[in-house]
């Protein structure tokens, strides 16, 4: 007796198609799993049996065979236990092997016949349209989640007995209809732009990057409000697209970070770890390598606070990442990658003390101590991060001014704009903002006129910058003209992403 079913494997982000094929015979009793199963494949077994007992069907007491094709392919997880299931009960001539045709399976077995939810759901549902399937069948707990994936049919259930219900004919399962359930404009927050105090620059600065995705270090003693600024970043993001609520979705998926109330990441995320962060965990990795925070920050923001107290190791993982947006993590098992556009963020104080160069408190450190701290970063991360911008500490006529400061919505009203220009001129590339801009697509779409040009090139020679630089002058020039509405850029352009390059080095002088 002989049976077929498929379920899905994840490579990443990525499924791909396996078939779990069953053989029952005569012979001493045993049941075997083979096809490069992991130990929670291995373990299925005793799940898988008692599972079809408490679900009020016999276990075949002969010879079971269980392959999982292809066989070159390592099997991880517990996912796979459904399929298992339902591919015995099929050879066992419990269910009907035809009435299993055009399905696929994924979800964990409780002892008792429960179906529980397991990761990666939205990955196996959209592998399973890109494969030509049309009916999903997945744990009830999932199903929101994958109702996100169109012209897929799923079919939740609680239990194993409700799927032999249903394949028997005696109880029918309803599909589930499409259902996104996406509206990114309802982030709701307390924290407002209108609570920060003066620092016109750098909130002219987060607006910049906000519209368009670029990289941000802000540089300031302590209590000048580089954090509370920062915090208050995702309240101007612009509003996410559908597409790219589903790349972060997937991550989260993958990572088992979803929750069951809002299964379709709404906002666009905001990652903080602390200083302490391993690599491992900033990039992505493990036994079996899983998402890290630069993933986990997808399409958001990684904020970094205190950056030079971070290991200067662990930080130049971030340079790859950074540059590609993509970041492969390599086993002997195999390499998977994930995807990692995100907005740096990063806060840092001028030296160990926090108050070189500030005019209202001294400073402590030696003049060495000092000059030395920023260094801490190397030079071509700083070449990734797009704007440095200096925090200076208010003064106490500024603090008890009364003067209403704008609100995050107006801010973010200029954000939406601006990006809105980005996404219809890109919209054929492939990429979203002006920071994902590479190569000859940076030469189409920055054109500038002759005076900017004149002023690019005389600063480009004073200040020694390397091409990295100039190109990230280039994105921010592009940004600030889309703010403003122009085509092309001009001097006015070029002179305000110029001052976001020298800030830091005109502090270490």
């Amino acid at each position: 007796m002989f049976s077929r079913v498929s379920t899905c494997g994840l490579s990443g982000l990525e499924g791909y198609h396996i078939q779990v094929e069953t053989d029952i015979s005569n012979g001493i009793p045993a049941f075997d799993i083979v096809g490069l199963g992991d130990t929670s494949v291995k373990e299925a077994r005793e799940r898988v049996r008692a599972a079809i007992k408490n679900s009020g069907f016999e276990f075949p007491i002969k010879r079971i065979t269980v392959n999982m094709a292809p066989a070159d392919i390592r099997k991880e997880g517990s996912g796979f236990d459904l399929p298992l299931a339902l591919s015995i009960l099929a050879a066992a001539k419990v269910i009907s092997e035809h009435s299993l045709k055009g399905y696929m399976f994924a979800g964990e077995l409780a002892l008792d016949g429960s179906v529980r939810p397991v990761t990666g759901m939205l990955c196996k549902a959209i592998a399973a349209k890109e494969l030509g399937i049309k009916k999903f069948m997945v744990p009830a707990q999932n199903a929101r989640e994958v109702t996100a994936v169109e012209g897929l049919k799923i079919y939740p259930i609680a239990s194993l007995k409700e799927a032999v219900d249903h394949f028997t004919g005696q109880v029918p399962i309803s599909p589930v209809a499409y259902n996104p359930e996406f509206d990114s404009t309802e982030f709701i927050t307390s924290e407002d732009f209108s609570e920060v105090k003066g620092q016109r620059n750098a909130k002219r600065a987060l607006e910049v990057a906000a519209s368009g995705g670029h990289n941000v270090l802000m540089i300031g003693s302590p209590g000048s409000g580089k954090t509370m600024l920062a915090r208050r970043l995702p309240t101007i993001l612009p509003d996410l697209t559908f597409e790219e609520a589903l790349e972060i979705t997937k991550i989260y998926s993958v990572a088992g970070k979803l929750s069951q109330n809002s299964p379709l990441i709404k906002v666009r995320p905001f990652r903080s770890p602390h200083h302490t962060v391993s690599a491992v965990s900033l990039v992505g990795g493990g036994r079996h390598p899983k998402p890290g925070e630069v993933s986990l920050a997808h399409n958001g923001v990684l904020f970094l606070d205190e950056i030079p107290e971070f290991s200067r190791a662990t930080l130049d993982v971030l340079r790859q990442p950074i540059e590609d947006g993509v970041v492969h993590i390599s086993r002997i098992n195999g390499t998977v990658s994930y995807p990692c556009k995100f907005m740096l963020v990063a806060s840092a104080n001028p030296c160990k003390c926090g108050y070189y160069g500030d005019p209202l408190r001294n400073c402590i450190c030696s003049f060495r101590e000092a000059e030395n701290y920023l260094t801490r970063l190397s030079g071509p991360l700083l070449d990734r991060i797009d704007l440095h911008v200096q925090v200076p500490t208010l003064r106490y006529s500024e603090l008890e001014n009364n003067r209403s400061e704008e609100s995050s919505a107006e801010i973010k009203k200029r954000v939406n704009a601006a990006r809105k220009i980005q996404q219809e001129r890109y919209k054929s590339y492939g990429i979203y903002c002006n920071a994902h801009l590479k190569g000859s697509l940076l030469r189409e779409f920055c054109k500038v006129d002759n005076e900017g040009k004149r002023l690019l090139r005389s600063v480009f020679d004073k200040l020694n910058l390397s091409a990295r630089s100039y190109d990230r002058i280039l994105k921010v020039a592009r940004t600030i003209a889309d703010l403003e509405g122009e085509d092309i850029i001009n001097s006015k352009h070029i002179s305000e992403a110029i001052q976001y390059r020298v800030l830091d080095r005109a502090i270490r002088l």
